[in-house]
Order: structure tokens, then C-alpha cells, then sequence
């Protein structure tokens, strides 16, 4: 028998020479959203306005596309800028403390331990031990949510007629367990979440108003207190109007700022912290003072 082996050029995907070829083929090449890795290899649109110390202290850098979902490893003192670029993306937000998952953003605690309901910049996220695990630190949009809470399979079925992860309407409860799951946590470590680029307002009585995106360029940054696994949804809000399912990117980059932890205690870099905020802040330093001293 004569073994023919067909060239990369004709093979096309058929063979495995020819998959590897086209393989090969994609190195290199880019889409409007993708990570970037190295996270300095980002196009400037996603660096812009940085300070070059941050630039040259990149981690990460991502355009994330609506309907779709992120999960990073990041150390303490890392800080996060998320920019909503075009002016109608959704983030659905959670934290895990790495090393320690089993403590997380607690969202009932992150509105009630500053007695604020609407988050912006100083405003601290707390896990459900009373710790620190990130404050916001810079805002642009002053529309977020932590009092709604994340689609659903179920609502969005019903909205739209699919909701699975995989769907063209792809649920933000759905989109966060595929985030946790990489971490090893599954569908009952999915807390409540924290939206942000969509606001709500609540009226006296008690009802909720969908107040939507602060438009194109808003941008919210944080600052983690802690190693911390950040799990990112950008998908619709449960109490978006519009019949149809819609959105658009986030850009994400994050950089290595813990010269900043000191600032934020001192406050130099938000300002004076209220006490409940320093008292967080306190917890998690006792805890990693703890924790080094063993």
C-alpha cells in the first residue's frame, strides 16, 4: 500500500497535518473580544488613559463579549478598571477569597455595612466574615445594582425563549456557575451579585425603577484587599425593558497597585473611610497578619 500524505496547503482540516496547519494559521490573529495574553500584547483602546506605571504593571487585559463570562486568579492589592465602552453592557460581579473560597462577596453586608444602597466610588465589598475583599475605588457610571440580583434560566426562557449558558440569551446565573465551576464551586456557591453599568433606583414606597447605562466611556475601578477570584458575567439585567435580548462589550484590564492599599487606608485615595469601611479593612489585615505569623 503507498501511504499518500497530503500537503497543509490542500489537506485542509480533513487531516491531521492539515489541522495542525490551520491551527498554526490562527496564531497570532485577533477579535474585537478576546484576553489578551500577555496582557501587554492589548490594543491601546484598552490601556487608554492609564498612568504608565500601570501600563508597564499590566495582569490582565480583556474585551468581554456581551453574552459571555470571565474568571481570573488575582493577587491582593491588584487593581481593576472596567470600561463600558460603547454603553450597554451588564456586569454581573462576585468574589471568592483565593485559597479560601468558602468566603465570599456578600451582597446584603456590602449594602448594609456602609448604610448605602448605591454603590460608587469608596464604597467597600464585603465578604460574609466581615472582611475587606475590594472597595471601588473610581467610578464614571454611578449605575450599578446590588439589590436585584442576576437573571435566571427560568426568566429568561420565559423572556426571551432560551437562558442556557450556551443559548443566544444566555442567563447571568448560568454564565456565573460556568465562572465558579473553574475554581472547583458549583451552582450553590453562586451568591447574589452585584451589577454593574445598570443602575436601580427605589422610590419610598419601596418599588424599583430600572435607571439603566450612564452611556458609552463609563468606567468603575476596584481595588482588591485581598488574593481574590473575580468571576465576571456581562449579560442582560433582569429588569431591562427591551423585549429584545441586547448589549454590548466590557473592556477589562487590571494591574498591580499595592502602593494603593496604603492610600486607600490613609485616605489619600478616596478619601477619609467611614468607620465600617476602615473596621472591614482592619478584619482582613488582622486575618492575613494571622495567617502570615503561623
Amino acid at each position: 500500500m503507498t501511504q499518500v500524505t497530503e500537503s497543509p496547503a490542500t489537506a485542509g482540516t480533513a487531516t491531521t497535518a492539515g489541522a495542525r496547519a490551520h491551527a498554526r494559521e490562527q496564531h497570532g490573529r485577533t477579535v474585537d473580544t478576546m484576553r489578551y495574553v500577555p496582557a501587554a500584547t492589548a490594543p491601546a483602546r484598552l490601556t487608554a488613559g492609564l498612568a504608565e506605571e500601570a501600563t508597564a504593571n499590566l495582569t490582565w487585559a480583556e474585551s468581554l463579549a456581551f453574552g459571555r463570562y470571565t474568571t481570573l486568579n488575582l493577587a491582593r492589592g491588584t487593581r481593576i478598571r472596567l470600561t463600558d465602552t460603547a454603553g450597554d453592557a451588564c456586569v454581573h460581579t462576585l468574589l471568592y477569597r483565593a485559597g479560601a473560597l468558602h468566603e465570599r462577596l456578600n451582597i446584603a453586608d456590602t449594602v448594609k455595612v456602609p448604610w448605602q444602597a448605591y454603590p460608587a466610588a469608596g464604597h467597600p465589598l464585603v465578604s460574609d466574615a466581615g472582611r475587606l475583599m475590594a472597595t471601588i475605588v473610581a467610578d464614571t457610571s454611578a449605575r450599578h445594582d446590588a439589590l436585584t440580583g442576576a437573571t435566571t434560566l427560568e426568566g429568561n426562557t420565559a423572556r426571551y425563549g432560551a437562558g442556557t449558558a450556551h443559548s443566544a440569551s444566555p442567563a447571568a446565573r448560568q454564565l456565573l456557575t460556568l465562572g465558579a465551576l473553574k475554581s472547583g464551586l458549583g451552582p450553590s456557591d453562586v451568591a447574589p451579585s452585584l451589577s454593574l453599568f445598570k443602575g436601580i433606583n427605589v422610590d419610598p414606597a419601596g418599588s424599583i425603577t430600572f435607571t439603566g447605562s450612564a452611556g458609552p466611556g463609563a468606567a468603575v475601578e476596584l481595588l482588591l484587599q485581598m488574593d481574590a477570584v473575580l468571576v465576571l458575567a456581562n449579560t442582560a439585567h433582569p429588569l431591562d425593558p427591551r423585549a429584545a435580548f441586547t448589549g454590548t462589550a466590557v473592556d477589562i484590564v487590571a494591574w498591580h497597585a499595592p502602593q494603593d492599599l496604603a492610600a486607600l487606608e490613609m485616605g489619600t485615595l478616596t478619601g477619609t473611610l467611614a468607620p465600617e469601611h476602615l473596621q472591614a479593612l482592619h478584619n482582613t489585615e488582622h486575618d492575613l497578619t494571622a495567617r502570615n505569623a503561623r
